[in-house]
């Protein structure tokens, strides 16, 4: 039977290369297939009159390394249809070799690993580091940022040219400084080893990048790391820890309720302010209220921040089915429906009610247009916007006969009417009234504080002002606002 033989040719010259697989390198008859000619090893077996068919053109015709690994894979198993096949990889077979990996998985042809020496013992020499501090091993064509963890040694592997050198340079500094010292390490164990310390913004451009090239990041100080999640959670523990604030030791859930609806609606400001910088920091604010929150849960041993992430994950996953499903919507009408059933199916017989699930310290305004959607999705809703302006005539005339019999409660009670109209109005055009009215609240306070600059300026007091002065800066203020 046919089979496909993986010899790795080590990290640096041939010297590191084991008498058995030299001897089985000299004694092969056929080309051997090897991933790249840009090893030291193959250098020296072609002066032997060993002969090589190379992968390398592939790196050029395809447009991203799993397309090139994958073509690979399917040319020696093409071959190995044939005859037995040798095929040869850089260092180790095991070690960031995805085409041996892939060989693997495949059940048609016998793959058998012949060995090789990893480079890793002498990068962990040339770079004088241990690995039992903590060490990351990472393909530099093949990474996500998000995976990577500063706090321990960090070496890149597989960074062939100066395109992967610069993805890598673009990827680390999201998250360190330009002028963050990395290494550059070059054939590490062999006669050609060279070592090399740059700023990381200079690592794609200071010296020759090949085959043999590694990059190393040493373990990053936690100043440079507050901008990570794992930073805010050791602060925010810090905090509430027994060393910590006396502040935010004595906190409770129901002592930070009120920071939580303070923060939203500073928020809400800065988002009609359209202020990106005020944005960030309320964000952050609000951010810091769900890490107190969870941090006291856990800190009294009922959940913590990680309990909190996964059930709104669960929940993201499961109300997007038409993202991480099979489910087909064709509007975001049916995105809606979808979403109301599947509520459904996480709270099986919470809610009796159609208006169940409306907070009851929700604002008056925002808990009126929750009520109205709840009720409009089983039809109880006004078919057309001109039967809700005919309902909010017939509530100002009901407001003002309460009013001329002197009735407070009616006149409160029908007040609450209009109010309740207006917030159906409001949904109706699809229009938030909370943020509408906040809208309005910030322009009187603007143009009221125009008319108090200008009368100061003019050294008058305002209890004393006309309003028809007032009135003529008021419409000032206004032109003032384009």
């Amino acid at each position: 039977m046919n089979r496909i033989e993986i010899i790795g040719l080590g990290a640096g010259d041939i010297e590191q290369l084991q008498l058995g697989l030299y001897k089985k390198l000299l004694e092969e008859k056929q080309a051997i297939y090897t991933r790249t000619m840009d090893h030291p090893v193959i250098r020296s077996l072609k002066e032997e009159g060993v002969n090589f068919e190379s992968f390398d053109s592939l790196y050029e015709a395809e447009d991203g390394f799993h397309e090139v690994y994958q073509n690979i894979v399917d040319r020696l198993l093409e071959q190995a249809q044939h005859r037995s096949v040798l095929y040869t990889v850089p260092g180790h077979p095991m070690l960031a070799e995805k085409t041996v990996q892939l060989l693997l998985e495949q059940k048609d042809v016998e793959v058998s690993v012949l060995g090789g020496q990893s480079y890793l013992d002498d990068l962990f020499t040339a770079l004088q580091i241990d690995p039992i501090e903590g060490f990351q091993f990472v393909d530099g064509t093949s990474f996500l940022r998000s995976d990577l963890n500063y706090r321990q040694h960090l070496i890149f592997c597989q960074v062939y040219d100066r395109m992967v050198a610069s993805e890598v340079k673009l990827s680390l500094l999201e998250d360190l400084p330009a002028d963050y010292l990395v290494t550059i390490v070059e054939a590490a164990g062999s006669e050609a080893e060279q070592i090399r310390q740059v700023r990381l913004e200079e690592l794609d451009h200071t010296m020759e990048i090949s085959n043999l090239t590694s990059v190393y990041v040493p373990p990053v100080s936690e100043a440079l790391l507050n901008h990570t999640f794992t930073r805010l959670r050791e602060v925010i523990s810090i905090l509430r820890s027994p060393e910590g604030c006396p502040w935010d030791r004595k906190q409770t859930h129901e002592s930070l309720r009120e920071y939580a609806i303070e923060e939203v609606y500073e928020l809400i400001d800065a988002i009609d302010n359209q202020d990106d910088e005020n944005i960030i920091e309320e964000l952050g604010d609000i951010l810091l209220q769900v890490m107190l929150h969870s941090q006291i849960g856990e800190d009294d041993g009922y959940f913590t921040v990680d309990d909190v992430i996964r059930a709104v994950t669960d929940k993201m996953i499961h109300r997007h089915p038409h993202v991480f499903a099979d489910r087909q919507v064709e509007s975001v009408e049916e995105v809606y429906k979808n979403w109301d059933e599947l509520k459904k199916e996480e709270k099986p017989g919470d809610r009796t009610s159609v208006l169940d699930g409306v907070p009851k310290n929700l604002p008056s305004l925002a808990k009126a247009v929750k009520l109205q959607k709840k009720a409009a999705k089983t039809g109880f809703d006004w078919d057309e916007a001109k039967d809700i302006w005919a309902k909010l005539m017939e509530e100002l005339d009901e407001v003002k006969k309460a009013i001329s019999l002197n009735n407070k409660e009616e006149v409160e009670k029908e007040f609450g009417d209009i109010l309740f109209v207006i917030a159906n109005l409001s949904r109706y055009y699809k229009i938030n009234p909370e943020v509408a009215l906040n809208r309005t609240n910030q322009k009187f306070t603007s143009r009221f504080s125009f008319i108090e600059e200008q009368l100061g300026k003019q050294q008058k007091d305002i209890q004393k002002a006309t309003l028809k002065e007032m009135d003529e800066l008021w419409d000032k203020a206004k032109e003032r606002e384009g």
